[in-house]
């Protein structure tokens, strides 16, 4: 199990000697996702916040339409999880799938608590990761309100340059809320400038 990068990820923010970082080490589950595997469905109750060590993940709603609405892509050194679902144990309401073959690192709701239990600074970690997804959530309803499709998609482009080039027009047009005939009439508009 590789866990280098969600090591580097948690010292951003806290510092661990060796036998908290052991024992977080030893709640740690590894997972493998294939490509179109899922991590999670609407109905499901949310058990893991998931770790990418590798690969990109989406989570997204399917309206009555049959139209994707992509929430959030993750990718390597982000967390990816349905939030309410797991902190509540009801069921989730979010698919959360690999678009590319990915590897996770889980830690269950129990594991978290035992975390918590023994090696509180932890409870800091992950108050400052909600923080910061929550603050990003905040940021993407306020965009998705007011800012115009040409300003959501080059700050998208913008917050995550090289992500694009991982995704299907598609894909991309089902986060920013637009077609992809749109998207792609707004790329040529933008090449051209």
């Amino acid at each position: 199990m590789d866990t280098d990068l969600i090591l580097q990820n948690i010292s951003r923010h806290i510092q661990l000697d060796t036998t908290e970082t052991d024992f977080f080490i030893s709640l740690l589950q590894s997972k493998k996702l294939k490509r179109k595997e899922f991590l999670l469905k609407p109905g499901d109750i949310c058990k893991t916040e998931n770790f990418i060590v590798k690969g990109c993940l989406r989570t997204y709603t399917i309206d009555d339409n049959g139209f994707e609405h992509i929430v959030m892509f993750g990718i390597e050194d982000w967390w990816v999880g349905d939030l309410f679902s797991f902190l509540t144990q009801s069921p989730a309401s979010y698919f959360i799938d690999a678009l590319e073959g990915s590897e996770i690192l889980q830690i269950s709701k129990p594991n978290l608590d035992k975390l918590y239990e023994r090696v509180p600074k932890f409870e800091r970690f992950f108050r400052l990761i909600l923080q910061n997804a929550f603050i990003a959530q905040q940021q993407r309803i306020n965009q998705n309100l007011s800012f115009t499709a040409e300003h959501r998609y080059l700050d998208f482009i913008t917050k995550h340059p090289n992500l694009e080039q991982r995704l299907s027009q598609k894909q991309v047009s089902a986060y920013l809320g637009i077609t992809p005939v749109f998207l792609s009439m707004l790329r040529k508009k933008l090449s051209q400038k």
